[in-house]
């Protein structure tokens, strides 16, 4: 029988491995989008589900961005026997960038609305974070997870675990002091909780980052049995 280890390798990308990189925006635009896995439908709610956005403009957008942040060594990547991507989780320590202005066009415009909603909630946790720690998190602070993606049809849940442990282990070596990410469904908050140690953050009055889906005219046709809104989750390292 084989086991884990003998079904997938995990590594973390370079910049100079532009095959792999390929990949792995394949992988995560692929579950965004919309994709069945083994007999069960995997999609993202936002891009996927309310937006429709366009497989191929959200690959490039994705490609692009691990292009940009490759370098810093937290893009991890679960490979089967083949070297095909299964599994992505690709994050950056730069400090949190706010995008107001809508700056995607055409086929992509519907991707400022994804933006807006999380400059909406960045925002909303950057001001928290001052009024706890008296300034901005800088550069190498926070790690800030921010695709997620599963493919392969045997150990979903395993690959998950292994792929945070990697960056998360990375992190805590670098002396990063907290780990971040943008929930948008209760399954990835589940699977952050259960692995990862990641918790839905409140602010210094109690209460949870969120920005409700049932209140915003372009998301309000996710069901509230599929997800309520997208939260901030964090882990203090």
């Amino acid at each position: 029988m084989q086991t884990l280890e003998d079904l997938y390798v995990y590594d973390i990308l370079t910049e100079d491995q532009p095959d792999l990189i390929e990949k792995a925006a394949a992988c995560l635009a692929s579950t965004f989008i919309g994709v069945d896995v083994a007999g069960n439908w995997v999609q993202e709610p936002i891009i996927g589900y309310a937006l429709q956005l366009p497989y191929e403009d959200f690959y490039q957008f994705t490609k692009e961005y691990i292009e940009s942040i490759a370098h810093q060594g937290y893009c991890a990547v679960a490979l089967d026997s083949e070297r095909n991507v299964v599994g992505a989780l690709v994050g950056d320590t730069k400090a949190l960038e706010i995008i107001e202005d809508d700056i995607f066009e055409g086929t992509f415009a519907d991707m400022n609305v994804v933006m807006r909603v999380l400059a909406d909630i960045d925002t909303r946790f950057l001001d928290d974070y001052k009024k706890r720690y008296g300034k901005d998190p800088e550069d190498g602070e926070v790690l800030h997870l921010f695709l997620l993606g599963v493919i392969a049809e045997y150990d979903r849940h395993d690959i998950v675990q292994r792929l945070g442990d990697l960056l998360i282990k990375k992190a805590t070596e670098e002396g990063v002091r907290l780990v971040l990410g943008e929930a948008t469904n209760p399954k990835s908050i589940r699977l952050m909780e259960k692995f990862h140690g990641l918790t839905k953050y409140k602010d210094v009055e109690g209460n949870f980052i969120v920005h409700t889906y049932e209140n915003n005219e372009r998301l309000s046709n996710i069901p509230s049995t599929v997800a309520d809104g997208i939260y901030i989750i964090v882990r203090e390292l």
